[in-house]
């Protein structure tokens, strides 16, 4: 039986026509970000995140999510939360935390959606314990930052990046596959981006924002994806 398919493309912001209009973001949550800043610029940032809604129909590809229970990794209310509801999903919500625990009944889920936060790396306990309240054919999907692109300039040369997703890092090797999304932090104009870049970032992103050509930036991201089990 083929997988569902959502229903259009959504970005997390519930963007249907993001290039043209870009709804105010209420409440932000540190851990629906890849990156954590203050509310106001958390919230500009928030509505420049994957308007093309790559991530979520990734999330729908390999899950599905759509009309399946869905335990996010995140805080309520999130974008994240929303875009994943529009698509039909039954969200339930999981604080992040370490290591991973819940009191929910053994099958419960369909699927576990981390964003950036937590899962990193996935220790023993961590996988035995997402299996358990996995359903038997559930899958486990982990959003992170996979640099080689314009926001890794910002953030610097994080360890984590490509060493997740060689072969020998700690996702493949404990059965886990990856997909990369070339996505994009697309602001209104190039005013608006170079202003939140000097604003975020200071004076490393206003040396980024003097070599952007478009109101953009590139923004790589892995989604490390497993079945229950590990087994896929």
């Amino acid at each position: 039986m083929g997988r569902r398919r959502s229903p259009q493309p959504l970005a997390f912001t519930e963007a249907r026509h993001a290039r043209h209009t870009r709804p105010a973001y209420t409440p932000v949550s540190v851990s629906d970000l890849p990156v954590p800043l203050p509310a106001d610029l958390a919230g500009r940032l928030a509505s420049a995140l994957d308007v093309e809604g790559k991530i979520l129909r990734a999330l729908e590809a390999l899950g599905p999510v759509a009309g399946r229970d869905v335990l996010l990794v995140d805080a309520a209310g999130s974008a994240a939360a929303t875009g994943l509801e529009t698509v039909g999903a039954r969200v339930q919500h999981h604080p992040v935390a370490a290591p991973f625990r819940t009191d929910l009944p053994d099958a419960s889920v369909d699927a576990v959606v981390s964003l950036w936060s937590a899962f990193r790396g996935v220790d023993a306990t961590e996988g035995i314990e997402v299996d358990r309240i996995l359903r038997p054919d559930g899958r486990l999907l982990i959003v992170h930052d996979y640099g080689r692109d314009d926001v890794s300039r910002l953030l610097g040369e994080r360890p984590e990046y490509g060493a997740w997703s060689h072969r020998t890092g700690p996702f493949l090797t404990g059965g886990f596959r990856v997909r990369v999304l070339h996505c994009f932090w697309t602001f209104e104009s190039q005013e608006a981006t170079s202003a939140f870049l000097v604003d975020a970032f200071g004076a490393t992103g206003e040396a980024v924002a003097a070599t952007l050509k478009r109101p953009r930036l590139s923004y790589n991201v892995a989604i490390y994806h497993r079945s229950r089990g590990g087994a896929d």
